[in-house]
């Protein structure tokens, strides 16, 4: 077999990579706002009504005692009829409300007014948001476009605009390192030799394992050779 040499010059790179960070989080007749159906941790909740009895607390809209039965909502209590949206003015009694900046409001103007767009689906994020590629989305919207597994906050890759879980990220696109099989990941470092790609670490002699980064090399069968042992026989 004929021996080549070479001085190689290792190229450097990085795979690019972004991580997901997630965020808590809306008159005339307008139909009743639904939640999406993939909703997880929900900011809407529900007034307690409890009945008349020895106990006489304080409405926290108008600051009276409350004689008779009364609604306890974000720890507080409240005259029924002083439970109200803080824009429409829409009575939380029997519904479901939002609680913003110490405000309380319906579903229809939260919504309207607070709740973010799903980047996916166009609706309303009532629950969990994940903020990602400067967009918002419904847990369940941000998924692997292979698998389509929501991603939630762990580390995803972007390929041609479209985000990936690492496992299918180096399946489908990953090169692997021709010196250990293993994948090129993020943040490693790299280079080019003999037509293949090696970690840094990776391309050393066949024979002593000495290091061939930067370094002149020979090469014997594809195999990189220092050159003390660029005339060995058997590899």
């Amino acid at each position: 077999q004929g021996v080549q040499s070479g001085l190689i010059t290792p190229s450097f790179g990085m795979k690019g990579n972004s991580s997901t960070s997630v965020l808590r989080g809306p008159v005339p007749a307008r139909p009743v706002p639904q939640p999406h159906p993939k909703d997880e941790d929900t900011l809407v909740q529900m007034a307690e009504h409890i009945p008349a009895g020895m106990r006489t607390p304080m409405c926290a809209h108008c600051n009276m005692v409350i004689r008779g039965p009364f609604l306890v909502a974000m720890g507080k209590s409240w005259h029924k009829d002083e439970f109200n949206c803080a824009h429409c003015r829409t009575s939380l009694a029997d519904i479901g409300f939002v609680e913003e900046k110490g405000s309380v409001y319906c579903e229809h103007c939260y919504e309207e007014f607070f709740a973010p767009t799903c980047s996916r689906c166009q609706a309303k994020i009532l629950g969990e948001v994940i903020n990602a590629l400067k967009q918002t989305w419904h847990i369940y919207c941000f998924m692997c476009a292979a698998c389509q597994q929501p991603i939630r906050n762990n580390t995803f890759h972007l390929e041609d605009g479209e985000p990936y879980c690492e496992q299918d990220f180096y399946s489908l696109f990953g090169t692997g390192c021709h010196g250990c099989e293993f994948p090129i990941e993020a943040g490693d470092k790299f280079l080019e030799a003999l037509g293949y790609t090696w970690h840094d670490t990776c391309f050393v002699c066949a024979v002593c394992c000495s290091s061939l980064e930067g370094q002149t090399f020979f090469s014997k069968k594809d195999k990189p050779l220092c050159k003390k042992h660029a005339h060995t026989v058997k590899i």
